[in-house]
């Protein structure tokens, strides 16, 4: 049920963003999410795509380290308030949101959130019980094979 995400640091500067998204494309690699944050001098590259252990082999060409972590996609009304309503049990729980991020889902009344839990297998079995639907690799079409270093 938790994907495997790669997040990679590249220099803030013109052009960088372009060489590795060109180097994934030209490898037929697809991006199912993405998420770009500025951290100053680097941005933190955040990265769903369809082939995890192919992307990571083309970082290391790029001289770009990548760090794989597993990251839980939740796919959630797309309509107000349905976040808060997710998050409110969360809370009750003791669960912390490292990170998030959004994308509109595979249907035109979803949306489809990917979190980074302080406790991803807590988080999943918490939605599951209030009927949130948890996305695998398979919804994404993602491989992902090979080790999280």
């Amino acid at each position: 049920m938790k994907l495997k995400q790669i997040t990679i640091s590249i220099e803030n500067e013109p052009g960088r963003l372009l060489e590795v998204t060109e180097a994934l494309g030209n490898a037929g690699i697809n991006l199912r999410a993405l998420n770009l944050v500025d951290t100053g001098a680097f941005g933190q590259l955040r990265l769903l795509v369809s082939d995890v252990r192919k992307t990571r082999h083309i970082l290391m060409g790029l001289q770009s380290s990548a760090h794989v972590e597993e990251v839980v996609a939740a796919e959630i009304e797309d309509k107000s308030g349905s976040l808060a309503a997710i998050l409110k049990p969360l809370k009750a729980a003791n669960i912390n949101v490292v990170f998030m991020y959004a994308f509109i889902g595979m249907s035109s009344d979803k949306a489809v959130m990917i979190f980074k839990f302080s406790d991803n297998d807590k988080a999943i079995d918490l939605l599951q019980s209030i009927n949130v639907r948890i996305l695998d690799a398979d919804a994404f079409g993602i491989l992902e094979s090979g080790n999280n270093h």
